[in-house]
C-alpha cells in the first residue's frame, strides 16, 4: 500500500475528513488522493455494518457532492470502495450536506448511511468527506476509527457494479416547500411566498437549487439572484457567510434589486446568513438573534446554545428582550449541537444550537446544521410579517448593533504548544483577577473579561484554538477607542510570554 497510516490520520479534521485534492497551489501537495478516499469509503462500509449489526451486503449507502472541481474523480473512487465491500451504492450527484443526512431519514431513500464530498468554504484545491448515519453526523472518535480501519485495508475496485442514480436535491427541496406551505398557511396555500422578493447568492456552490426548486414554485420573486451555477473554482467570491466580500456581494444585490430579503449560503448549504431590505447584514450575532426570536413564541423560557465568541449585546437581547437563557459554550458546531442535545436530555428545553459562523441546528429538525432549513424558518417569518403589514426586520429591532469588533490570532512558537497555551491562559486569568477585572462565570472556553465602567466598555475573550498552535483573541468595544483600550489591557496581561508571537497586537 502506498499511503501510510500516518498520512491517513492527518486527513482528520475534527468530525470530518479534509485534505488537498487538486494540484496548483504552491506548497500544498495533494494528500486527499483517490486511493485515500477509496480506503476510507471501504472502512466506512465496514464500520457502519458493525454498528448496525448486519452484513455490508445489506447496506444502502448514498454519495453526494458539492460543486468542487475534484468531486467527480473522488466520487468514482468512493463508490468503488463501497461497492468493493459489497454495499449497494446510490449516486446522489450534486447535493447539499443536509440533504445527504436527510437521505437516511426520507422513507423514499432510507439509506443506512451517506457520504458528502465537501470541504465547505475552503479554497478550490481542497476537498473532504462528511459521514452520516441515522444518528446524524459522525463524531471525532468515529472519524479516528474510520481512518485507523482504512490504514489496515488495500485499495479495491468492484468487478461490476451499478450505482443507482438518485435526484436527492429534488426530494429534499420538495420537503422544504411543504414546510413553508404548512408554516405560512396562506390563503393561496400553494404560493405562500407570493409578494415576497428574495435574492439568493449561492456563491457558485450547491445552493442554487433553492431558487429554482423552492422559492420560485412557492411564488417568490427571485430576480437579482446571483452565482447560482455550480462552479468549483468559485470565480465570484468565496461561498462563505463569514467572508466580508461575500456578504457585501449579497448586500449589494439585495439593495439594488429592492428585495425584501437576501440569503447567502456556503458551498455545501449547511450554513446561511441573510440581509434585510435596507442592507443590514443578518450574520454572526444577528443571525442567532433572528432565529431565537422566531423560535421564542414556541419555546418560551428555553435555552439557546451558542459558541464562545458571541457578544454581551446578544446575551442582553436573548435574556432581556426574548426572556430566554443564553448558554455560551465552546466553538465548533458539533460541540454546540452536542451541548444542546445534552441539555434537552437532562430536561432543559433547548431548541437551537447555533454558531456565529452561521451553523445552526434545531431540535425540531434532527439537530441537523442546515442552512436551507434556517432559510425556511426565516422565510416563514417574513411571509407572516408581510401578511400582517410588517417586515421581519422588527424581530431583531431591539438587538444593539456592534460598534467595533476585532480578532487576532497569536502563534505559539513551540512544537508542544498545548501545555504552553494552558500556562498562558492560567496566568492571564490570575493576572486579570489580581487587577480586579470581571471574569465571566461559566466560561467553557478560554478566559472572558467584561468591562462596563466609564474608562472602557466591551468584552474580550482569549482562548486556545481547537486544533492549531494558536491563541485567538476576540475583542468588542462599545465606543470609539474602546478596542484599543482592550488591546492595551491584553498586552499588559500577556507580558513576558516570549514563546507567544504578540507582534500582531501592534
Amino acid at each position: 500500500m502506498s499511503i501510510s497510516k500516518e498520512a491517513l490520520m492527518k486527513l482528520q479534521n475534527g468530525s470530518d475528513v479534509r485534505g488537498v485534492a487538486v494540484d496548483g497551489v504552491e506548497g500544498q501537495p495533494v494528500n486527499l488522493t483517490g486511493e485515500a478516499v477509496n480506503l476510507i469509503a471501504q472502512s466506512f462500509a465496514r464500520w457502519l455494518a458493525a454498528k448496525k449489526g448486519k452484513p455490508v451486503a445489506a447496506l444502502k449507502i448514498g454519495v453526494g457532492h458539492d460543486s468542487r472541481v475534484s468531486a467527480s474523480a473522488l466520487k468514482v473512487q468512493i463508490l468503488q470502495g463501497l461497492a468493493a465491500q459489497g454495499a449497494a451504492v446510490f449516486d446522489c450527484g450534486l447535493a447539499s450536506t443536509p440533504s445527504m443526512f436527510m437521505s437516511v431519514v426520507f422513507p423514499q431513500t432510507a439509506f443506512d448511511g451517506s457520504i458528502m464530498i465537501t470541504a465547505s468554504h475552503l479554497p478550490f484545491n481542497r476537498n473532504g468527506m462528511k459521514f452520516f448515519d441515522e444518528q446524524g453526523g459522525l463524531e471525532h472518535d468515529d472519524i479516528t476509527a474510520l481512518l485507523e480501519g482504512a490504514a489496515a485495508l488495500e485499495p479495491a475496485v468492484a468487478d461490476a457494479f451499478g450505482a443507482v442514480k438518485m435526484d436527492l436535491l429534488s426530494l429534499y427541496a420538495a420537503s422544504l416547500c411543504e414546510k413553508i406551505r404548512a408554516g405560512v398557511n396562506a390563503a393561496d396555500y400553494e404560493h405562500p411566498l407570493a409578494g415576497l422578493k428574495v435574492v439568493v447568492d449561492a456563491g457558485n456552490g450547491a445552493g442554487g437549487f433553492f431558487v429554482e426548486q423552492v422559492l420560485s414554485p412557492l411564488g417568490a420573486d427571485t430576480s437579482g439572484s446571483q452565482f447560482l451555477e455550480p462552479d468549483g473554482m468559485f470565480p465570484n467570491h468565496i461561498p462563505n457567510p463569514e467572508n466580508k466580500q461575500a456578504m457585501e456581494a449579497v448586500r449589494k444585490a439585495t439593495i439594488e434589486n429592492h428585495a425584501d430579503l437576501g440569503i447567502i449560503f456556503d458551498t455545501d448549504v449547511d450554513r446561511m446568513s441573510a440581509v434585510l431590505h435596507d442592507g443590514t447584514e443578518v450574520n454572526r450575532d444577528a443571525i442567532i438573534a433572528m432565529m431565537a426570536a422566531i423560535l421564542a413564541p414556541d419555546y418560551p423560557n428555553s435555552t439557546i446554545v451558542t459558541d464562545s465568541v458571541t457578544s454581551d449585546k446578544l446575551t442582553d437581547f436573548l435574556e432581556g428582550v426574548l426572556h430566554l437563557r443564553h448558554h455560551r459554550f465552546k466553538r465548533g458546531y458539533k460541540n454546540v449541537i452536542n451541548e444542546s442535545k445534552r441539555l434537552n436530555a437532562a430536561g432543559t428545553v433547548s431548541p437551537l444550537a447555533i454558531e456565529t459562523s452561521g451553523h445552526g441546528a434545531l431540535s425540531e429538525n434532527y439537530f441537523l446544521d442546515d442552512g436551507a432549513y434556517l432559510a425556511v424558518k426565516l422565510l416563514i417569518a417574513a411571509a407572516k410579517a408581510k401578511q400582517a403589514g410588517n417586515r421581519v426586520d422588527t424581530l431583531i429591532a431591539d438587538l444593539q448593533p456592534a460598534f467595533e469588533s476585532r480578532e487576532y490570532r497569536m502563534n505559539i512558537l513551540l512544537e508542544d504548544f498545548k501545555p504552553y497555551g494552558k500556562q498562558v491562559l492560567d496566568t492571564f486569568e490570575q493576572r486579570a483577577k489580581a487587577a480586579g477585572y470581571a471574569i465571566a462565570p461559566n466560561s467553557y472556553e478560554g478566559i472572558r473579561l467584561s468591562f462596563s465602567g466609564e474608562e472602557v466598555q466591551g468584552w474580550l475573550l482569549l482562548r486556545m484554538s481547537l486544533h492549531d498552535p494558536l491563541l485567538p483573541l476576540n475583542l468588542e468595544g462599545n465606543r470609539p477607542g474602546d478596542c484599543e483600550k482592550l488591546l492595551a489591557i491584553v498586552r499588559n496581561l500577556l507580558d513576558g510570554f516570549d514563546q507567544l508571537d504578540l507582534s500582531k497586537l501592534g
